[in-house]
């Protein structure tokens, strides 16, 4: 470029020159202050979070929201003060925001299904549910997945939408579970008896509660036993071994006190034809 050029450029943009400096600097000023506000907000969003004991990924992601979010707002106008026509960049990212919406429609219901799961909390680690048709223990609740892990110790990754569509039965978030156990005995067995025996069962047993207090009655008169029910509370952690050693040492003292317990049988008859 010769000397005549870089006058005549120089005489062209010398006038304006003024101008296009004070709206960089603007425009350069907006960009400090919004990123600076929105750094701060941020943060005390996330002190906020952290104060109410909030999941540190859910945290994590929404400070950085609130940054992006605030920080955007501000960039608009910073660069529309420097003379850039954002008119066309907002319709650009409204049309890509759609696109994206469209193409990730089920990772973006996970997400949603994410974020009520850790903010509501139905479920934490280490709970037993059953959930998404699936039953085992939470090893962790991410903003897409929840991953369980089955009593044979098989790991099941369930999507979050799949979660929240359905009813989460949580075992583990009482203190204390009721042990509900029908037991037949046959119409010729003592009934009294084998009540006697449900009682001393549960008073043997240091794990069952004495407060709420423990059910043992007659529930029904069945087609071929009367049967029972045997409703002793527990702690949780005691519910399943407690359980298994009841049914055990009921049909141990029963057999020995000649209770008979009955099972299901057919009476077949043949009629013979000429």
């Amino acid at each position: 470029m010769d000397a005549k050029a870089v006058e005549e450029l120089i005489a062209q943009y010398a006038p304006n020159a003024a101008a296009i400096g004070i709206q960089a600097a603007t425009a350069l000023t907006l960009l400090l202050v919004g990123y600076w506000a929105a750094k701060f907000v941020s943060g005390l969003t996330s002190k906020a979070m952290v104060k109410r004991s909030i999941d540190a990924t859910l945290t994590n992601f929404i400070s950085k929201l609130v940054f992006c979010i605030i920080f955007a707002l501000v960039a608009i106008p910073a660069l529309a003060e420097a003379g850039i026509q954002t008119a066309s960049v907002i319709a650009a990212l409204g049309a890509a925001g759609l696109a994206v919406g469209l193409a990730l429609q089920g990772s973006l219901a996970n997400f949603a299904a994410g974020v009520l799961l850790i903010a509501f909390r139905p479920c934490r680690v280490g709970d037993w549910i059953d959930a998404g048709d699936c039953s085992g223990t939470v090893e962790s609740i991410s903003l897409f997945s929840t991953i369980l892990l089955t009593g044979d110790y098989k790991r099941i990754v369930i999507p979050n939408a799949r979660v929240m569509s359905g009813p989460i039965t949580n075992y583990s978030v009482m203190p204390r579970r009721r042990i509900d156990l029908v037991i037949g005995i046959s119409y010729d067995a003592d009934m009294r008896t084998a009540i006697k025996i449900l009682e001393k069962l549960i008073q043997a047993d240091e794990r069952i509660l004495k407060d709420p207090a423990s059910t043992v009655a007659v529930s029904e008169l069945g087609n071929s036993s009367v049967n029972l029910i045997c409703r002793p509370w527990v702690a949780t952690a005691d519910y399943w071994p407690t359980r298994w050693k009841m049914i055990e040492d009921i049909k141990t003292e029963f057999d020995a006190a000649g209770v008979g317990i009955p099972y299901p049988q057919m009476d077949v008859h043949f009629h013979k034809q000429d």
